[in-house]
């Protein structure tokens, strides 16, 4: 436990530490972000803030975290600093999508293929459970892999577009299955969680609105990957009860990039194609100021995270139960706030009909 606490203060300190000379790095080398009709800030602010979060995690990686040469711990880092450069030239000079998704590829392919991180039992709530560590499901498992990484990946840098954002729903992510590592005895997966945690933390000072520079893509992929890669390493075995933990843990982003491909089809758009529809744009055409929705998508990655947590510790049933009403809540949260269209609100205009219909009753009654 000293040792997860040391790793954890000590990633904190020199992310803190060197956050201010990674700002002055980004202005010098030009790696800045200039407003337009996207984004919400509106002067040139510097990025490739990430890359402090990573010097406060390489330094405590090494000090404190277990790893061998032929570890999956060894692996991610490796995974991860190479997604972290590839987020470094993005910064600096503007990649294009498919150079980015190959560098994630080639990262991904070195965590999966020669360090072994890959899905290995996944447990049904209800019908025992797949082996994917043996037979034919075996060529299954690195391809299924790679899309998780992938495109947790991709989702945790969609939901960077406001200022502490993707930096705060990651240490919300990151301390949820630190604590679930620790509940579970996995002092070593525990450790790697927080000292990632401590990293983010240390720079969310300086991101946090108003925000002084942004984590970039520097910053939101290296996260991204870390947290794809630990959620595999944390539940691939029947250690975590059940599929549906890393999904809850990481509910925020994923809803938002399930809703925005939702949304792209509906309209008609390509898949790939950027709006200003995502839930923090939402929350911002509701009224709400930046500081306020930020804070309201970190409540929500709270309760995510608190509900996986509690999901670990229920029955069959209560497990059931929990997700169905999980389920509906989303549904419902995402017709509310508009994330898909103001339009294709189902469960909204349902229960409007139903009311007029009891309005209409109550009419012809009286």
């Amino acid at each position: 436990m000293s040792t997860l606490i040391l790793g954890f203060l000590t990633s904190l300190i020199i992310s803190f530490i060197a956050t201010p000379y990674v700002k002055n790095l980004a202005v010098k080398v030009g790696a800045v972000d200039a407003p337009n009709q996207r984004k919400v800030h509106t002067r040139i602010m510097p990025r490739m803030g990430g890359l402090a979060i990573y010097i406060g995690y390489l330094v405590a990686f090494f000090l404190f975290v277990p790893y061998t040469s032929i570890s999956e711990m060894l692996g991610i880092f490796i995974g991860s600093t190479i997604v972290m450069v590839v987020g470094m030239l993005d910064d600096k000079y503007q990649l294009s999508p498919k150079w980015k998704l190959l560098g994630q590829l080639v990262a991904t392919a070195i965590v999966v293929i020669p360090f072994g991180l890959q899905i290995g039992v996944v447990n049904l709530p209800y019908s025992g459970s797949i082996d994917f560590s043996s037979g034919w499901l075996f060529w299954l498992a690195i391809p299924i892999t790679m899309f998780w990484i992938v495109g947790v990946t991709n989702a945790v840098n969609l939901i960077d577009g406001l200022d502490g954002l993707s930096a705060g729903v990651s240490a919300i992510a990151a301390g949820t299955m630190g604590v679930m590592a620790l509940l579970m005895d996995d002092y070593k997966v525990a450790t790697y969680c927080f000292v990632l945690l401590g990293a983010i933390l240390g720079f969310l000072y300086f991101n946090f609105h108003p925000a002084r520079l942004f984590m970039g893509d520097t910053g939101s992929l290296f996260l991204g990957f870390n947290l794809a890669a630990l959620s595999i390493m944390g539940f691939k075995e029947a250690l975590f009860v059940s599929f549906i933990i890393p999904i809850v843990v990481l509910g925020v982003p994923l809803w938002d990039t399930f809703f925005a491909i939702v949304r792209r089809i509906v309209n008609k758009k390509p898949i790939s194609s950027p709006d200003k529809g995502h839930l923090h744009h939402c929350l911002l055409n509701m009224g709400l100021s930046h500081r306020s929705t930020v804070l309201t998508i970190y409540s929500i990655s709270i309760f995510f995270g608190t509900m996986a947590i509690l999901l670990t510790k229920t029955t069959k049933w209560t497990t059931i139960i929990v997700m169905v009403a999980l389920l509906i809540a989303i549904h419902l949260g995402t017709e509310i706030v508009g994330l898909v269209s103001r339009r294709h609100r189902p469960l909204i205009n349902a229960y409007r009909r139903i009311k007029i219909k009891q309005t209409e009753q109550q009419r012809r009654t009286n």
